[in-house]
């Protein structure tokens, strides 16, 4: 079953761009990376040419002494026996990160060759640009998207297209309770699935939640293989144990990252290395504090107070061992794991619409926190995420009286609703989270 992504509108953005550069597409492992360039390939071009570095290392003898594009392109061509045309053919590298001269020859088929469309990809992409040493990389020459995995939008339109076309158009008001109850529903849903396209697509086609645990468990081998691959061995064990604990960390009532509770006596410096891979390979979301919101939110986060979230819900739900029956089986699908289940989900919804930074902020001395902060234009949102059915949001109310902002943001499983500012959006209905803000600030 096809999952229709809404990045496809970015690459088709990308590929009619008279300033096109060769793309570089990031994203954690398993999010689809492959599939939604041989997607695009196969929809906006006349045919596809795809060459998988880590499968096949000997690639890498093409890319070896001059970095010559029209050369490069010819050997490529008479290897796949098919003709690479300018335009009309999506030259596709993936696993890029394993062929270091090949990420380098971008630089050159951006001066030299721009007519040619050139699509890569790589699982830890992210871990390459964040080196310090970044010698080789075509710094300034490459157009960086980073692809998510599938938000609860996506979910929606694949098994229900016409309630998905429905809510684009809905205004600032309550929706019926029919549509509230299914919506509801595949929210459920999503949150046992997750994002991961395989795991949706396998549960789609067999509605059996043993095959969505069997492909959850491959997506977490897969994730800790990297880890023994891709980082000195000295330090294998404490990223398995920095892995392992964010479950824990989120159990706490005190929501920050400490160290010192990952493994006793830790302190920033033993763990930053590991935390830092977790980051740039894209597992792991880090969410700063704020103590004086204003923008820019990047100048005013605090380095030293951070949550974390992973990349996935459905991966946060496996590793927290919550059974899909908890979740598939409770009136109150967030009463279990003290609500994180919903603020990952907040998070992963704002990542997908490319709301970024999100930061969360904090009273040390009233002992308030606000879940989330986002940035519109000059604005500071507060947003409030309620697990389930209940409004009561004391640190929302201390935060609205102290910063009076224009419009704050309660997301819970209430309708849909704006009041003397605050906007009460549905977690199903985030996804239209930009248009519900502009109805909201002009009514």
């Amino acid at each position: 079953m096809n999952i229709e992504r809404n990045i496809i509108k970015n690459l088709l953005e990308w590929k009619n761009s008279p300033r096109r550069k060769p793309l570089l597409l990031k994203g954690v492992r398993q999010c689809g990376k492959t599939w939604i360039l041989r997607h695009f390939g196969k929809k906006y071009f006349d045919n596809t040419v795809e060459f998988n570095f880590d499968k096949d290392s000997t690639l890498s003898s093409f890319f070896n002494g001059s970095f010559d594009s029209k050369r490069i392109i010819s050997q490529l061509s008479a290897y796949c026996g098919q003709k690479i045309s300018p335009q009309e053919t999506l030259i596709i590298f993936d696993e890029i990160q394993t062929c270091p001269n090949a990420l380098n020859a971008l630089k050159y088929f951006c001066e030299d060759a721009p007519e040619y469309a050139i699509a890569s990809a790589g699982s830890l992409i992210g871990l390459t640009l964040a080196a310090k040493d970044k010698t080789g990389f075509p710094v300034g020459k490459v157009d960086i998207k980073e692809l998510t995995p599938c938000s609860f939008d996506e979910y929606l339109r694949a098994v229900d297209p016409a309630l998905h076309e429905y809510i684009k158009t809905i205004p600032l008001e309550p929706l019926p309770e029919a549509f509230c109850n299914k919506l509801s529903n595949y929210l459920h849903e999503y949150l046992t699935v997750g994002g991961m396209p395989a795991v949706i697509t396998a549960f789609l086609e067999t509605r059996d939640f043993n095959i969505v645990e069997q492909e959850l468990d491959s997506i977490l081998q897969a994730y800790e293989a990297d880890f023994s691959k891709h980082i000195e061995a000295r330090d294998i064990p404490k990223l398995f144990m920095l892995w392992k604990a964010i479950p824990a960390q989120f159990a706490k009532e005190n929501r920050r990252f400490i160290y010192g509770e990952v493994r006793e006596g830790a302190r920033a410096k033993d763990l930053e290395d590991a935390l830092r891979w977790l980051i740039n390979a894209s597992m792991v979301q880090k969410v700063n504090a704020v103590e004086t919101p204003q923008a820019p939110l990047t100048a005013v986060m605090e380095q030293k107070f951070f949550k974390l979230y992973p990349s996935d819900v459905g991966i946060l739900r496996k590793l927290a061992k919550i059974s899909p029956a908890v979740i598939a089986e409770s009136m109150d699908i967030f009463s279990d794991f003290k609500g994180k289940l919903a603020e990952n989900l907040v998070l992963e919804q704002f990542y997908a619409l490319g709301i970024s930074p999100v930061c969360y902020w904090y009273n040390e001395k009233g002992k308030a926190e606000v879940d989330l902060l986002i940035q519109d234009a000059n604005r500071i949102i507060p947003v409030e995420v309620k697990s389930g059915m209940s409004l009561n949001a004391k640190s929302l109310k201390v935060y609205r009286e102290k910063y009076n902002p224009e419009i704050a943001i309660r997301a819970s499983m209430k309708n849909l609703r704006f009041d003397d500012g605050l906007l009460n959006v549905p977690l199903y209905l985030l996804g239209e989270l930009p248009r519900l803000l502009e109805l909201a600030k002009k009514s």
